[in-house]
């Protein structure tokens, strides 16, 4: 039995076999979901044909170490911005041999956010190599740590579909 939600799993094995169809490596680079996205990934059979690698880059260290998020940008604009989750998406595939990837970055909460940056906030960002960087803020209100991680998880997932779809 999968620890993830039927729809969830579902966007998953629909992912899986559009990767492995157009022959597509994914990378993640993951902060606020601390590994969901590539556990949801390879909870599907078939999924060594197209996942490469997950980061989980909790700490700003890790997002500078594992995959080059400059210190000017952290230091600029906060790791939940839509800077670092461009950065993180462009490390992840510049560290691995993916072809498409998709990072995020967020408050998940109950606590650490802010008037400018609540609670619920979350960047997302997917790229194929060689193609243009899609983008979602995402605000999906203070409705609980679990459930922010999980629609985080969703977006995530229909990101990478459409990266995956992109023409280079």
């Amino acid at each position: 039995m999968s620890p993830f939600p039927p729809d969830i799993l579902a966007r998953a094995k629909a992912l899986v076999a559009l990767c492995a169809e157009r022959k597509l490596l994914v990378a993640t680079a993951e902060s606020c979901t601390g590994g969901l996205i590539a556990a949801a990934l390879t909870e599907v059979t078939g999924s060594s044909a197209v996942v490469d690698r997950g980061f989980v880059t909790y700490s700003n260290a890790a997002k500078m170490e594992l995959i080059g998020v400059e210190a000017a940008t952290l230091d600029a604009f906060g790791a939940v911005s839509r800077q670092t989750a461009v950065e993180m998406v462009s490390g992840a595939l510049c560290r691995s041999s993916a072809d498409i990837a998709v990072s995020v970055t967020g408050i998940a909460g109950p606590g650490g956010g802010s008037a400018q940056k609540p609670v619920g906030l979350v960047h997302l960002a997917a790229r194929r190599r060689g193609g243009a960087v899609i983008h979602r803020e995402m605000r999906y209100g203070d409705i609980g740590r679990a459930e922010v991680r999980l629609a985080t998880l969703g977006t995530a997932l229909d990101l990478l579909s459409e990266a995956a779809l992109q023409e280079v």
